[in-house]
């Protein structure tokens, strides 16, 4: 990986790539540490508390703490992530979201409806986080003697903290997009990844150094935690370079004097090939009761039903990793079927004189197809959740034995984290390779 690195820095076209993506990627973490007026949160553990569990730590984690502690990039990059589901399953429903796709101008239109959606959803977000630093005593400025503002006054301290928050999510999603068109790599996973690199000390010393400062078996449970970690990290790396390839058969044909075909090939199809979208993807749907939480907060009652709703969607409860599993292989089969046509493949073979072995070419050859892609899906989301679910239990059992290792949010970071970097040196190569291609051609 490092050299990878090293090599596409000694390109200049690339090495403009990189310092950009890198330039925006710092932009990002300024706005991360900008206050926004009227909301002054104190203390070390923020807006969170010392309950490390629930889902708006989950939130900071993917802010880089901007969430925990009010700042202009509070809502980050979820509202987006939000959007672009929810459309893209919208697409599949109605016809005309669908043909928007099949055209430079039909991609433009759903990109600007995206944007409109996010800032709708932005402005929803807003809104709950208002609410409940409201709810939460001390946390908004006041007047020059330091009581808080009533009346029309505090209407428009609420509308200026919700549209700075809906402004600041706004130019998260530019700088995502600036990323995919002038840099390395996908925007919205690098966006996520500096926001859990820069908690990365404060993750390790919840999750390993601070149950080893208090001795005992907890050396034995922080011990546990590493050597659990390096083997997710190693897991991710193999998951990820694990393909299963289609024999293809080349018939032979005689063109003037000379004769082609006759080779030998296969249709390489990645095991993990959604990557880390479905994760991603599935914990910001997860975070859509939180918010709703956040608006209803003061009127929820202990041991109500919307108590216990509220509570299946902490990160360590057993409900949450249910619905968390669903909404993994749901999302690796969507964009399986996004990335892969099996009837568009099957005829790209006949058009070739290509033919898998043993399959007749034309329709079951595009069956055949799309029989390996469903069982290789489910694999591969399996293999994924397997990533994700693991550390909500390794959570659950330490805290049975009243030792416990809060490890159910640090699983998913890994996952982000070895998935992004995995995908953007595999940019960083296919880039170098066009790049050499290009040059030989010349």
């Amino acid at each position: 990986m490092l050299r990878t690195f090293v090599n596409a820095w000694k390109i200049p076209e690339l090495r403009k790539k990189i310092i950009f993506t890198i330039f925006i990627l710092f932009a990002f973490r300024l706005g991360c540490a900008i206050p926004v007026p009227f909301i002054s949160i104190t203390g070390d553990n923020g807006l969170i508390g010392d309950n490390t569990a629930t889902f708006l730590n989950y939130l900071s984690m993917m802010t880089g703490d901007a969430f925990n502690y009010g700042r202009v990039f509070a809502l980050g990059i979820t509202p987006y992530i939000n959007s672009s589901i929810i459309l893209q399953l919208l697409a599949v429903a109605i016809p005309a979201l669908e043909k928007l796709g099949h055209d430079e101008e039909g991609r433009k239109k759903m990109a600007a409806i995206t944007r409109y959606v996010t800032i709708g959803l932005a402005v929803l977000q807003g809104i709950a986080y208002y609410v409940y630093i409201w709810s939460q005593k001390g946390m908004l400025t006041g007047d020059a003697n330091g009581n808080p503002y009533t009346g029309g006054w505090a209407v428009l301290q609420g509308v200026f903290i919700v549209a700075v928050l809906t402004a600041g999510s706004a130019l998260v999603m530019w700088l995502g997009e600036q990323i995919n068109d002038k840099g390395i790599g996908n925007g919205i996973s690098l966006i996520l990844f500096a926001g859990i690199v820069s908690r990365l000390p404060q993750t390790l010393y919840t999750i390993i150094i601070k149950p080893y400062a208090q001795g005992g078996w907890y050396y034995l449970v922080s011990t546990l935690t590493i050597i659990f970690m390096l083997a997710m990290i190693a897991y991710i790396v193999w998951m990820d370079a694990a393909e299963r390839r289609i024999p293809v058969q080349y018939a032979k044909r005689v063109v003037g004097r000379k004769m082609y075909g006759g080779q030998s090939s296969n249709i390489p199809i990645k095991v993990n090939m959604s990557g880390v979208l479905p994760v991603i993807f599935a914990s910001s749907i997860l975070s859509l009761p939180p918010t709703i939480e956040m608006f209803v907060q003061n009127k929820i009652k202990e041991g109500s039903f919307w108590n216990t709703f509220f509570g299946w969607f902490k990160a360590d409860h057993w409900v949450y990793g249910i619905i968390y599993f669903v909404l993994i292989i749901f999302f690796a089969y969507f964009y399986a079927s996004i990335q892969y046509n099996p009837v568009e493949m099957a005829n790209n073979l006949a058009k070739n004189s290509g033919m898998i072995p043993g399959i007749r070419s034309g329709r079951p050859t595009a069956d055949y197809i799309a029989k390996v892609i469903s069982k290789i899906v489910l694999l591969g989301a399996l293999m994924i959740s397997v990533v994700a679910l693991f550390p909500i239990l390794y959570s659950q059992i330490t805290s049975a034995v009243k030792y416990p290792a809060d490890v159910s949010i640090g699983g998913t970071s890994i996952i982000i984290l070895v998935g992004v970097a995995l995908e953007t040196v595999q940019q960083l190569e296919s880039q170098m390779m066009m790049r050499h291609y290009k040059g030989f051609l010349d």
